[in-house]
């Protein structure tokens, strides 16, 4: 089996020997690729919605793995037992979607000393609830397919999880540049990918920068208060944004 990039860099991220849980696994191609390959010593696909529900259950079945791999019916978390994996992957989802499956199943990660995460979007919510819930950041990836950019993030549970985050958070200079990157930032742009920015997370920014120069345009057409307030706010993070981007050096293919 072939994984498409973005599939195979979080196949990439699971420990060897694990037992996994894909949350939102929908054709279980990742499931069936880790045990296939002997990543992973069994595996649960959890999905919420029928049609692929339906479609995992064939994948697993046509791949002979219905012994080592559960297909499981229910709402985030709520498809594992506490203890019963010790590595996590939720992607494809929104970043407050994945915090909330995170918050609400959080007595399933009883065990569990790995996640790895990939938001379409709202990264920086999937950051904030690792640092808010003793979750560490050990990577960070980013790549491009098929014309979408997408964010790979690694965490491990450490008991000492809140003297790690305040290092990997803690704000930084950089040369040339009259912004400092503070934390906030750091968990919007990636604590890791800014300490060695590639040419997909430059274009990246670039792109959201244009977004919010046109959103900055059209709230300063408004003659009310709260909208001169909130242009006034979108120029400050422009001009942050810009200067981080601008600053940092790139690290090419």
């Amino acid at each position: 089996m072939k994984l498409s990039a973005r599939l195979q860099h979080i196949a990439d991220r699971l420990p060897a020997g694990c037992r996994m849980a894909d949350i939102g696994s929908d054709h279980a191609l990742l499931p069936v690729y880790a045990v296939q390959n002997g990543i992973a010593l069994s595996a649960i696909a959890g999905e919420v919605n029928e049609g692929p529900l339906d479609a995992a259950r064939r994948q697993v079945a046509e791949a002979g793995e219905t012994g080592r791999i559960s297909v499981r019916k229910g709402d985030g978390l709520a498809v594992i037992a506490p203890g019963e994996v010790d590595c996590i992957t939720i992607a494809g989802m929104g970043g407050a979607l994945i915090a909330t499956i995170l918050s609400q199943g959080k007595e399933k990660l009883a065990g569990v000393t790995r996640l790895v995460l990939q938001p379409n979007v709202g990264e920086d919510l999937v950051r904030r609830w690792l640092v808010q819930n003793g979750w560490y950041l050990t990577d960070e990836a980013i790549l491009e397919e098929d014309g979408k950019v997408y964010e790979i993030l690694t965490a491990e549970h450490a008991e000492d999880a809140n003297e790690l985050n305040e290092a990997l958070y803690r704000e930084r200079t950089i040369p040339g540049c009259s912004v400092p990157l503070t934390e906030e930032l750091q968990l919007l742009m990636g604590p890791r990918l800014t300490m060695a920015p590639e040419e997909v997370w430059e274009a990246k920014w670039r792109s959201e920068i244009a977004k919010l120069e046109k959103i900055r345009k059209s709230v300063a057409a408004s003659k009310q208060e709260s909208a001169r307030e909130k242009a006034e706010e979108l120029t400050s993070r422009i001009h942050q944004l810009k200067e981080v981007v601008t600053c940092l050096p790139k690290v090419k293919p």
